[in-house]
């Protein structure tokens, strides 16, 4: 008898979403096949290749929304009462502010692919939790509750007192309690924070992080800013991952382009968190960018078209779109991008204002 070809959950994905950034170009009529090879031989093949099928449907769930995530901090895509029981400032007699948040953990299943949920440990039920960002100097103050299954902490990068740290036993917070976390934004740069309960990983890769953001006094440059959490997923439990995304929902910037304007400084704050792979990377086609290593300094360190970082690095990367267009990125692992870590940026006409 002829042996049974099995296909792990892994290499189904990747004959699913393989080339997704091409194929959603054809979809929208960008550009056909025709125009790369006119040969019989070339139309064969695409019939009959998994590039031309790209990812099988969307995503129909809308508690995700990476494209939305891109530019909100402080949650500010919330109408102003909502806002206002998760975040508030006041000015302090020094000029600075008190900063104050509410972070909930809270399990709940995520749609991370067409057809793919995962079960998620969540902050205020979105992976990754809400960007935070305050300048340097400001108070944080972080009322977190726990209503999850688990114990959990958050842990945050960046300067405080050991109490704050929320990495030891004595720190955990139990399902059903509450810890406020307090202290100085400092120093300034990109950092995030986590859960840093036992054991880490697999609170990690359950989605217990996001991004937090210190400002410089005085601020940078004027930019458009986006926010891109290099992410994965293990769906089935075996330390290894089946989904990769930027900001949790496989190629989901190849059927919405992040728009960007010809000739506007991009700021792009990259913060990588896949747990089970040593490194991630971002390219980005047709372009070379500036590298500000955790954003610590007000100018960048090396220009590149490739920025590669460990769990836990992050970067904040400069450029500006000389040609209208589409213009891929991706981890330059092959397999990541394969497995849903691919977009594209739409440059769109000149912007004014810069």
């Amino acid at each position: 008898m002829a042996p049974t070809l099995g296909l792990s959950r892994r290499a189904w994905m990747r004959l699913v979403g393989a080339s997704a950034a091409v194929a959603a170009p054809l979809a929208r009529g960008r550009f056909s096949a025709a125009a790369q090879d006119t040969s019989a031989g070339a139309h064969a093949a695409m019939a009959h290749d998994a590039h031309a099928m790209g990812p099988v449907g969307r995503v129909t769930s809308d508690a995700i929304n990476p494209t939305r995530f891109l530019r909100t901090w402080n949650f500010a895509d919330l109408p102003p009462d909502q806002r206002s029981e998760y975040y508030r400032e006041t000015p302090r007699p020094d000029g600075s502010l008190l900063r104050e948040y509410r972070l909930v953990a809270v399990d709940r299943e995520i749609e991370i692919a067409p057809g793919v949920y995962f079960p998620a440990w969540t902050f205020n039920g979105q992976v990754p939790g809400p960007t935070l960002r305050a300048t340097e100097g400001d108070r944080v103050r972080v009322t977190f509750i726990n209503e999850g299954t688990h114990p959990h902490t958050i842990h945050f990068h960046g300067w405080h007192p050991p109490e704050m740290d929320g990495s030891l036993p004595q720190h955990q917070v139990m399902p059903g309690a509450q810890f406020v976390y307090e202290f100085d934004a400092e120093p300034f740069g990109l950092h995030l924070y986590h859960c840093h309960a036992a054991p880490l990983k697999r609170h990690i890769h359950k989605g217990l992080y996001g991004v937090f953001i210190v400002d410089p006094r005085g601020g940078r440059p004027q930019a458009d800013e986006l926010v891109m959490v290099m992410n994965a997923f293990d769906t089935n439990f075996d330390a290894d991952n089946e989904v990769y995304a930027v900001n949790t929902i496989a190629h989901h910037y190849t059927h919405e382009p992040i728009v960007v304007h010809v000739g506007a400084l991009v700021r792009i704050y990259v913060v990588n968190v896949t747990e089970f792979d040593l490194v991630n990377s971002l390219h980005l086609h047709g372009m070379f960018f500036s590298v500000n290593r955790t954003g610590t300094n007000m100018t960048g360190s090396e220009t590149t078209d490739t920025v590669m970082l460990c769990q836990g690095e992050r970067a904040i990367l400069e450029t500006r779109f000389r040609y209208p267009g589409l213009f891929m990125f991706h981890a330059h692992q092959s397999e990541f991008a394969e497995l849903g870590w691919m977009g594209l940026f739409e440059a769109v006409g000149v912007r004014r204002d810069t």
